[in-house]
């Protein structure tokens, strides 16, 4: 590993770039902690361009903390439909409950990191952005970055490697303007300092970069254990009758997709008549890949623990996200 980069001169070469090259993006007109959260938790797993209208429709639903604490369990998981990783939301009501006992946001890295679901990045987020807090954040983007700027051989995966990384993102990180520089350093990491294609030519820490002046700018950040995707194949049936359809709901306390409704799949209606396939798509959970058939099916009698749902409910209900693809409506 090559010495440290001169963090000074980095840090002004960061903040030149991002006041020129920064997306407009709804949750960097405020500096209030409820729509930054909000969008912090749903940037997690998710791209930006995905999450967008998820953002704003959320934000109309539920506008304020308050809102968000008081409202019902399924709408919330309604809303949030199609995101995936539902513990998200369930912990951000937690959080809000929390908050709304406390009278407004803590104004602290630890107050912060003590509500439901909240970790050390998003703590640090909230903290630098929102109240302008020395705390420097390390996701993804931050770890990819720094791994390049030192080519560090270590594993991201790792602890020790992690804790070496997060060092030094604070010893990165612009005291004095600690939102703008941590904002900066996730959109680079978004935008330039890509995962398998570098935009090395366009990066405004190429001078400082050791991973780019060894050649190897794509060898980092180094990942040595990786799981293997799993294929698994899946058949669901689409059963209408009298403008309903057939669902079962998960069990709530169930697991991570607890109280999500679900279409019945060909193993739960073995006495079902299957008909003309409707359509065919992969949806990934995690380390699995799901090739999923969608066929109409009839049935004489729905079994015990299915219910008929009418189609006019069921853009208020929180279907699942493999649910809403097999009925062709965008997740």
């Amino acid at each position: 590993m090559f010495a440290t980069p001169d963090w000074t001169a980095a840090r002004k070469a960061l903040a030149r770039w991002y006041r020129g090259a920064q997306r407009d993006l709804p949750w960097r007109r405020t500096s209030e902690p409820y729509p930054i959260w909000v969008s912090e938790v749903m940037l997690q797993q998710t791209r930006v361009a995905a999450a967008l209208p998820y953002y704003v429709r959320f934000l109309e639903r539920f506008p304020t903390v308050e809102a968000l604490a008081e409202a019902p369990e399924q709408e919330l998981l309604s809303v949030w439909s199609g995101l995936g990783y539902y513990s998200r939301a369930r912990n951000m009501q937690k959080a809000a409950r929390q908050v709304v006992a406390l009278g407004g946001f803590p104004r602290t890295f630890e107050g912060l990191r003590a509500l439901a679901g909240i970790g050390d990045y998003t703590a640090a987020a909230l903290a630098s952005i929102c109240f302008g807090l020395p705390h420097a954040v390390l996701d993804g983007n931050v770890m990819r970055v720094l791994a390049r700027l030192l080519a560090d051989p270590g594993d991201v995966t790792s602890p020790t490697t992690r804790r070496r990384l997060a060092a030094a993102a604070q010893e990165f990180l612009h005291r004095r303007h600690p939102a703008e520089h941590n904002q900066a350093i996730m959109e680079l990491g978004a935008l330039v300092c890509l995962p398998r294609e570098p935009d090395c030519p366009r990066c405004p820490l190429r001078p400082h970069c050791h991973a780019h002046a060894e050649g190897r700018a794509r060898e980092f950040p180094v990942k040595l254990r990786k799981q293997e995707k799993v294929e698994v194949a899946l058949t669901v049936f689409v059963v209408e009758r009298a403008g309903k359809l057939l669902l079962w709901q998960r069990p709530e306390g169930g697991g991570r997709m607890a109280g999500f409704w679900e279409l019945p799949s060909a193993d739960s209606l073995p006495g079902a008549g299957a008909h003309e396939v409707l359509r065919r798509f992969r949806h990934t959970i995690t380390h699995q890949v799901h090739d999923v058939c969608v066929r109409r099916a009839s049935i004489a009698r729905a079994p015990r623990g299915f219910t008929w749902v009418a189609l006019a409910r069921l853009r208020e209900m929180p279907l699942s996200t493999i649910a809403r693809k097999a009925l062709g409506e965008r997740p």
